[in-house]
């Protein structure tokens, strides 16, 4: 996939911000000052026959790219944490980056305290994203993350039980600075259970598809945070140019991929039609084959 350089993102975003502009200055403030901060909560019905009906009804919310730091502080962040609690997930999964720049994030006990405060009773998972690498944050998002109960899936799975039937959750390291090995991340699990992979780069799906994987759960892409009528989205970082928001089924393959526009934003403070969200997977036991 082409990498993105600094020339070519910042004469995409001069283009995003003549179009914006063109729009008229109302455009240009909802943009930066309204939209970014109406929070969308979408729900998905996953039916499949690797499903348990022990499993009906589980709930897993997913939030990514929260970004805190740049134009999201950690009030706002506070208030993220009530409303999924208010949706009563039994299952919480962050896709990746957290703060926008770790070394330059004043780090405190708010954050973690924030983290702490969401609640599931069957766990809350993590994935790194290229922000969490990038900046030296590595090591420090790894500690504030298992402060606040938190498990980090790097290559690695976990099996989530209820009434003795389980369920595969998997989780791959950042593609764009990190070690990705889907190979390891299921070494050993049993391919006949249903398994979702969290996977912060969504276009890594094509290589997550050659497994016997169900479902991957990806952000990265702010679902290119500004789109126009009639053109869509302007930009999508690198590894998230091809799945860029919403759900797609991988031709030829049992996969199918949601891809979350995130929370914050990143570069550039703007949203237009393009709404931060989290997403409300319900799962349910299925004698068909297909996704309802």
């Amino acid at each position: 996939m082409k990498k993105l350089t600094r020339r070519s993102f910042i004469k995409k975003a001069a283009g995003s911000l003549l179009a914006m502009a063109g729009l008229g200055g109302g455009t240009y403030y909802y943009a930066r000052e309204i939209e970014p901060y109406l929070l969308q909560v979408n729900e998905e019905d996953i039916s499949l026959p690797t499903i348990s009906p022990a499993f009906d009804q589980f709930r897993i919310i997913q939030f990514s790219d929260t970004h805190i730091g740049f134009h999201y502080d950690i009030q706002q962040f506070q208030k993220l944490v009530k409303k999924i609690n208010e949706l009563e997930p039994d299952l919480i999964v962050f896709t990746g980056d957290l703060v926008d720049k770790p070394h330059r994030y004043d780090w405190n006990e708010n954050l973690t305290n924030a983290l702490r405060k969401l609640q599931a009773p069957f766990g809350k998972y993590w994935v790194y994203g290229n922000h969490d690498h990038g900046g030296y944050g590595t090591d420090k998002l790894a500690e504030v993350m298992e402060s606040a109960d938190f498990q980090l899936l790097q290559n690695s799975h976990t099996v989530i039980e209820k009434e003795a039937e389980r369920f595969i959750l998997a989780g791959i390291d950042d593609v764009v600075l990190g070690r990705p090995d889907i190979s390891e991340s299921l070494q050993q699990v049993n391919p006949e259970l249903f398994t979702v992979m969290l996977a912060h780069e969504p276009d890594i799906a094509d290589v997550v598809a050659e497994f016997p994987v169900d479902v991957q759960l990806s952000g990265h892409s702010h679902g290119g945070q500004v789109q126009l009528p009639f053109i869509g989205h302007l930009y999508t970082p690198a590894f998230a140019e091809k799945y860029v928001e919403g759900r797609y089924n991988i031709p030829h393959h049992q996969l199918s991929l949601y891809v979350s526009r995130g929370i914050g934003t990143t570069r550039l403070p703007y949203r237009f039609l393009c709404k931060p969200e989290i997403h409300v997977y319900s799962l349910n036991s299925s004698s068909s084959a297909k996704l309802s």
